[in-house]
């Protein structure tokens, strides 16, 4: 249960964010909870969260911070506390998917499960059998989303392809996949991911 484990430290997984820290409001009661929860989680977030955490507190106090984007510096920014938390201090950080945190963060705290939807169109996209015109269409429809909601995208086309059409990814695609992440946080176009993403599925197709 997740009443138990919410008692300490730890990065929980879930795309409802704004739901799960008026959850964890009610439940760590009568316990002081406060909450940084951001469209974009910066380097100014951080710092708030830090000095937040040296106030001193004879109580345990938990800090959480959800975000659906967190920037690279905001998260180095909040290594030492995370690994040294000042006395009586709990964090707790709410991300969409967990592709959104550094390895440097997930090393520090476990990581939980909590509610997670996908988008509904990824479910009627068949990465076997795509073609030139669906990945136009697919690539219109997204025009115009955001970084976070590229993420989101990614990580639900990833399990289309190894969960529910059940291909077996060649060394190109994981690459691929791994090379959309790190090029959203350098904020290149998710349109132009997006594309690199599903023209890999077209050219192992035809290389079949």
């Amino acid at each position: 249960m997740l009443v138990h484990e919410s008692n300490k430290s730890h990065i929980l997984i879930s795309t409802d964010i704004e739901a799960e820290y008026e959850k964890f409001v009610n439940e760590l009661k009568p316990n002081r909870v406060v909450g940084f929860i951001e469209d974009d989680f910066k380097i100014e977030h951080a710092k708030a969260v830090i000095a937040e955490a040296y106030i001193s507190e004879s109580q345990t106090k938990y800090i959480i911070m959800g975000s659906n984007s967190f920037t690279s510096l905001a998260q180095n920014s909040l290594l030492k506390v995370l690994e040294e938390p000042p006395k009586n201090i709990e964090f707790i950080i709410i991300s969409s998917i967990k592709s959104n945190l550094l390895p440097t963060v997930r090393s520090r705290l476990p990581i939980l499960k909590g509610k997670k939807t996908y988008m509904k169109k990824d479910i009627e996209l068949n990465l076997s059998q795509i073609d030139y015109k669906e990945v136009f269409e697919f690539l219109k429809a997204n025009a115009r989303i955001k970084k976070s909601e590229a993420k989101t995208l990614i990580e639900a086309l990833y399990n289309r392809a190894t969960v529910v059409d059940m291909l077996i990814l060649s060394n190109t695609q994981l690459e691929n996949f791994d090379k959309a992440y790190r090029l959203l946080e350098l904020n290149s176009r998710p349109q132009s991911i997006l594309a690199m993403l599903l023209m890999g599925f077209i050219g192992d197709k035809n290389a079949n």
